[in-house]
């Protein structure tokens, strides 16, 4: 049984194995494959984040973070950011942790989702935001250099909270 709750500090080393192993390929996050522990985890764990983690049998196969995407009078929007442990992609953990950020996301008050950075060539991720309502509102052309299929598009996406 899958189960999201918030991450604490004894998860910050599955968190930083997640984030290091996903970081490392340099396909879907332009974080520099070579960034640190100590600032991965000062990411995820920023000062207005609020923090998850998907742990299955006291396994944690993945994390998100849920923040505003801007402060002030755009602090209503809210972004995110997600990884899956590779050994357990495919498997619906990204939707579960999706469904329960949007959720999260109304609760806190936020009044829509916005992803600035999202991969054309993660076309997994693309159609999942898209089967839980996110809409690509904007193309960046070649924003991104794919270590395999050089430089790609990157898509901003949005979806307004208040529609249920």
């Amino acid at each position: 049984m899958l189960k999201i709750r918030r991450a604490n500090d004894s998860d910050h080393d599955a968190i930083w194995e997640i984030f290091h192993e996903v970081v490392a390929a340099g396909d879907t996050y332009p974080f520099d494959p070579e960034m640190s522990r100590e600032d991965a985890l000062a990411y995820w764990f920023q000062k207005g984040a609020h923090t998850y983690v998907a742990e299955q049998d006291r396994h944690i196969l993945g994390s998100y973070i849920l923040r505003p995407n801007w402060s002030g009078p755009a602090g209503h929007v809210a972004n995110a950011a997600f990884m899956v442990v590779a050994r357990a992609r495919g498997q619906g953990i990204g939707r579960v942790m999706g469904e329960h950020c949007l959720a999260e996301a109304r609760r806190l008050g936020f009044r829509a989702m916005q992803f600035n950075f999202v991969v054309s060539t993660n076309e997994s991720a693309v159609r999942l935001w898209q089967e839980l309502g996110m809409q690509i509102v904007g193309t960046l052309p070649g924003a991104f250099r794919h270590p395999q299929k050089g430089y790609v598009d990157v898509y901003v996406m949005f979806r307004s909270l208040l529609d249920g």
